[in-house]
């Protein structure tokens, strides 16, 4: 579902900020089509190539191609992201998947659709800077990234909790992975005392130096540091679970 930090990537990729690495859905060798050669466009590039893939990557401005390094390995082309020449050019009737990160909505969500519904491209997401149109496209099949509402609910929660909680933000801020210490009121008591299906999940716990997925029967224990996974309306029952029950 924003300077643009690798956490964009990560957001619209949903690999490790740090490098994208190959994986069962992306093994190493495939091909990419990206439209839009700004800061997160040239960062997507690069961080896929350096993976092993292929890219091809469209800029409708030559000097746009400045930003990816000397000799870089890549095939750039300047065109309109969404005409069919232009992409065929990219490698779209090869591509795993179409990433659309240029600087205007409209075009990102044209072109998304022309890859999606003429090229038959398996993976198509587009990032948009308005984020009332995100439902809108959602219903379009074509996952959004929205950095406006990410940023938003990024900065929201973080004026009211603690840095060291907010681990990431999903599906364009609606879901925020919080990694927590234990409080000691939770040590002994099962896992799914703090569950609430589809407001809050544990997703993990650290303990010792090394992780685990909580199953059903799952206990915390002191020293435990637990991954959850809540939703952005569910903020204020997650903050009372995290409290101590008054005597």
């Amino acid at each position: 579902m924003t300077t643009v930090p690798n956490d964009a990537t990560a957001g619209i990729l949903g690999a490790e900020p740090l490098g994208l690495r190959a994986s069962p859905r992306y093994p190493v060798g495939v091909h990419f089509v990206i439209m839009g050669c700004g800061r997160v466009g040239a960062e997507l590039t690069i961080q896929l190539a350096k993976a092993g893939h292929t890219v091809g990557i469209v800029d409708k401005r030559k000097e746009a191609f400045d930003r990816l390094p000397p000799g870089f390995d890549a095939k750039t082309i300047v065109g309109i992201g969404f005409d069919r020449e232009v992409l065929e050019e990219a490698g779209i009737k090869e591509a795993d998947a179409f990433i659309a990160v240029s600087n205007g909505d409209n075009s990102n969500i044209v072109s998304a659709r022309v890859a999606r519904e003429h090229f038959n491209v398996p993976k198509v997401i587009a990032r948009i800077y308005d984020p009332r149109r995100a439902d809108i496209y959602e219903k379009l099949d074509i996952p959004t990234v929205s950095t406006v509402r990410w940023a938003a609910k990024q900065v929201q929660y973080l004026l009211f909790h603690g840095r060291e909680t907010m681990r990431d933000s999903l599906a364009g801020g609606s879901l925020l992975h919080l990694q927590v210490e234990l409080p000691d009121h939770l040590v002994g008591k099962k896992v799914s005392s703090v569950t609430f299906d589809g407001e809050v999940e544990v997703i993990g716990v650290d303990r010792g130096g090394a992780g685990f997925i909580p199953k059903d029967d799952s206990t915390f224990q002191e020293g435990d540091v637990a991954h959850f996974v809540v939703h952005k309306d569910a903020v204020d029952r997650f903050d009372l679970l995290m409290e101590p029950v008054a005597e």
